[in-house]
C-alpha cells in the first residue's frame, strides 16, 4: 500500500484534506492516524483570522457549499500549541497548508515553518485572492501563479505541494505554470465557486453570498482535471473531489493521482479516512493488485481515441 509522494513515502495513498481535519489532533481520538497515509493541516496564515460570519457552511445536493473564510489561530500559535502534540505520529505524515493574501505572507509562514520538526511538506493554497493586486485569486491569473511558487519554491527548505484552483478555463496550462515555477507536486482540485439562495427570504444561503462547493457532485468534473493535468505534467499529483468510499479513490488514480485527500466524507463519517484506507487495501487484495502503486494512470483507453 506505500507509495512515493514528492520525496516522501507514505504508508498508504490515503491523505485527509486541509479544512477538513483540524489541525490534526482533533481527530486523534477518533481515528488511528497510525492508518493513513497523512494529513493536511487547516490553512496556517501569517496572523490569526476569525473567518467569516456564520451561516458559512450548508448541505448541498450530493455534497456541500462553505465559505468558512479561512479561520485560523495563526503560525506562531500553531507551532506552539499544536504541532507539538503531533510528534507520536511520525509515521503519519503532517502537511501544512499555507496561505495569505500577499506573496509576503506565504513566504513569512514558511520561513516561520521551515525550523519547526514534524512537517512533511508544504501545501500551497494558491485560490487565494491577491489583496495587493485587486483581489484576482492567485490560482487563477498564470503571472500571479507562477511568481507565487517561484519565491515559495525559493525559500521552502521542504517539498512543494501546489494546490490548484478548478475555477479556471484551462487547468492544465496552470499545471504546467506551478511547474515550471518550481512545483514539487499539485493537489487538485480545489472547491467550486457555487451559490445557493433561500427562495422564501431570497437572501443567500451562505453570509458571504458565495461559496465552494465540494462533495460527490464535482466528483466528474475533478477527475477530468486530474486526467487532464497528469498528461500536461511529469509531477505527481494529489486527487480529490467527493471521494466517499475505496472505489472512488481507485478512479482517481486511474486518472492519474499518486495519492488522495479524503474531505467533505470525513463530515459526515469522521471515520472515513481510516475507513477508505482499510477498504483501499481490502479491495486490492480482492483484486489481485500486488502494489497500489500500478494504479496510478492506468486508466484503460480504446485505441480509437
Amino acid at each position: 500500500m506505500r507509495v512515493q509522494f514528492c520525496g516522501l513515502e507514505l504508508r498508504n495513498p490515503i491523505i485527509a484534506a486541509s479544512g477538513t481535519f483540524g489541525y490534526g489532533i482533533e481527530f486523534d481520538d477518533i481515528i488511528d492516524l497510525s492508518k493513513i497515509g497523512g494529513f493536511i493541516t487547516k490553512g496556517i496564515s501569517r496572523e490569526p483570522m476569525d473567518g467569516n460570519p456564520a451561516p458559512r457552511i450548508i448541505e448541498t445536493s450530493s455534497g456541500m457549499m462553505n465559505a468558512i473564510g479561512l479561520q485560523n489561530i495563526g503560525v506562531a500559535a500553531f507551532l506552539k500549541d499544536k504541532l507539538p502534540r503531533l510528534s507520536p505520529y511520525a509515521g503519519t505524515a503532517c502537511i501544512v497548508n499555507v496561505f495569505g493574501f500577499r506573496i509576503e505572507d506565504y513566504l513569512a509562514v514558511i520561513e516561520a515553518l521551515n525550523p519547526a520538526p514534524g512537517i512533511a511538506a508544504y501545501e500551497l493554497n494558491a485560490s487565494c485572492p491577491n489583496t495587493r493586486h485587486g483581489g484576482q485569486v492567485f490560482g487563477t491569473d498564470g503571472y500571479q501563479l507562477r511568481e507565487l511558487v517561484s519565491e515559495a519554491r525559493a525559500v521552502s527548505k521542504r517539498p512543494l505541494i501546489v494546490k490548484l484552483s478548478p475555477n479556471v478555463t484551462s487547468i492544465a496550462s496552470m499545471a504546467l505554470t506551478a511547474q515550471d515555477a518550481g512545483a514539487d507536486a499539485l493537489s487538485l482540485v480545489n472547491t467550486f465557486l457555487s451559490l445557493a439562495i433561500d427562495v422564501k427570504t431570497r437572501k443567500p444561503q451562505i453570509a458571504n453570498v458565495t461559496g465552494g462547493l465540494s462533495g460527490p457532485a464535482i466528483r466528474p468534473i475533478a477527475l477530468r482535471m486530474v486526467y487532464e493535468c497528469w498528461r500536461a505534467v511529469s509531477i505527481p499529483i494529489l486527487g480529490m473531489g467527493g471521494i466517499m468510499r475505496a472505489e472512488d479513490a481507485v478512479e482517481f488514480m486511474l486518472a492519474g493521482a499518486t495519492a488522495v485527500q479524503i474531505g467533505t466524507a470525513s463530515y459526515a463519517d469522521p471515520r472515513a479516512t481510516e475507513r477508505i484506507a482499510k477498504t483501499l487495501e481490502s479491495w486490492c487484495a480482492n483484486q489481485h493488485i500486488p502494489s497500489v502503486r500500478i494504479l496510478t494512470g492506468g486508466m484503460q483507453l480504446d485505441p480509437k481515441v
